[in-house]
């Protein structure tokens, strides 16, 4: 069966999204997308690539996280004005931010509610609301 085969589903979610199958893609994807949902910096992916075998650079990796996140298979989240994760849970949600570990955790997207937003500008409608609760260790 075609689906039993290695780096099948990769290969099946990328050619869904448009995406070329490179070697270099499907070896990411495979990284990145086959698992459970987490969030990763362009660097901490990037050092898991190359301990995993994969030889690429820091460039191709923020461009293929780029594909990935403009396709839909990512979502971005920035933290602290410019800390940049990428999401594999591209569901609407909250998150917890871990300061001391500089770590990203997903909430249950029921965790927060809002029962009032506010009225936009004219002419401009709200795409999505990003909510980051941040945590510190009670440990000092």
């Amino acid at each position: 069966m075609a689906e039993d085969r290695p780096y099948s589903k990769t290969q099946k979610r990328l050619r869904d999204a448009g995406l070329r199958l490179t070697k270099q893609r499907v070896a990411l994807g495979r990284l990145l997308l086959d698992g459970p949902n987490r969030h990763v910096t362009a660097e901490t992916f990037h050092d898991e690539a190359l301990s995993q075998g994969i030889q690429v650079s820091l460039a191709t990796i923020y461009n293929t996280l780029h594909q990935f996140t403009d396709v839909g298979l990512l979502r971005q989240v920035t933290v602290n004005g410019g800390k940049l994760y990428f999401d594999t849970n591209t569901s609407e949600h909250p998150h917890f931010y871990l300061e001391d570990e500089e770590r990203l955790m997903d909430m249950p997207s029921d965790a927060v509610q809002f029962t009032n937003l506010p009225k936009t500008p004219e002419g401009t409608s709200i795409t999505s609301v990003d909510v980051i609760v941040r945590l510190t260790s009670d440990e000092t």
